[in-house]
């Protein structure tokens, strides 16, 4: 009969440890929309944002084609009329002087992280140097530089998302129509060391698409302005699905 209690308790005490974990996971049920590479196609992208009515609207480079400040600013304040939480990183097409503004609307994730319950998003502006010389390059240096740093605010969180613009080098989502690989070093550094649950990013329209780098599963949305989207829906699993909005 003692053997029966003691293993009674232990299965009750498996049981409720289930439970708790499962409630746990429960808490961070979160449907994310990453858009990338809007370029200026604003009203596209809020349809997009209507459709799928997420938790949170993430956007991961690229809102402006050189826009103005007022440009851009209009069109953030629109998202975030259309959705809980707006994060946003500039990307090579905006602006430097964007993330200021990205900064003073509280959705700028360049440098630094914002946890929304126990899911951590952290990003980094910009991409790295190039021949085509666009208005926001940055080394890669300051790249490692500035993610390291948004980790640092999000390295407690259970789930960690990094929104970097540019894809990281040498995967599926950095490769241009020649066949080479143009993505960034540092954040492939950064994915490598830290291993974020969840990489969104865009800058190559023509990579888009998923990989993995160990544990950390890379999303590549595609250019918003032709309609391509990714939606991250994080339960007791995470799942990643490349969408096209037809009108």
């Amino acid at each position: 009969m003692a053997s029966f209690h003691v293993l009674f308790s232990c299965v009750l005490d498996f049981y409720l440890e289930e439970v708790k974990l499962f409630g746990e996971q429960l808490q961070y049920d979160m449907k994310i929309l990453a858009l990338t590479d809007i370029h200026g196609s604003y009203r596209q992208a809020e349809e997009i944002v209507k459709k799928e009515n997420p938790n949170i609207v993430v956007v991961g480079g690229d809102l402006t084609n050189v826009g103005s400040m007022k440009e851009a600013e209009g069109a953030i304040k629109k998202f975030q009329s259309l959705s809980p939480l707006v994060l946003c990183v500039a990307g090579n097409m905006d602006l430097p002087q964007h993330d200021e503004l990205f900064s003073s609307l509280g959705v700028s994730i360049n440098g630094c992280g914002i946890s929304q319950g126990d899911v951590g998003f952290f990003g980094v502006s910009a991409a790295p140097y190039s021949r085509l010389h666009t208005p926001y390059e940055i080394s890669e240096e300051e790249i490692l530089m500035r993610s390291k740093q948004g980790f640092q605010d999000v390295e407690q969180c259970r789930v960690k998302v990094f929104v970097p613009h540019a894809p990281p080098y040498g995967t599926r989502v950095d490769i241009i129509h020649l066949g080479i690989h143009v993505g960034s070093t540092a954040v492939r550094e950064i994915i490598e060391e830290k291993q974020p649950d969840v990489v969104i990013c865009g800058h190559i329209h023509e990579a888009r698409g998923q990989d993995s780098l160990e544990k950390s599963k890379i999303v590549n949305c595609g250019p918003a302005v032709n309609g391509y989207y990714a939606v991250v829906e994080i339960h007791h699993s995470i799942e990643i699905r490349n969408h096209h909005f037809l009108n």
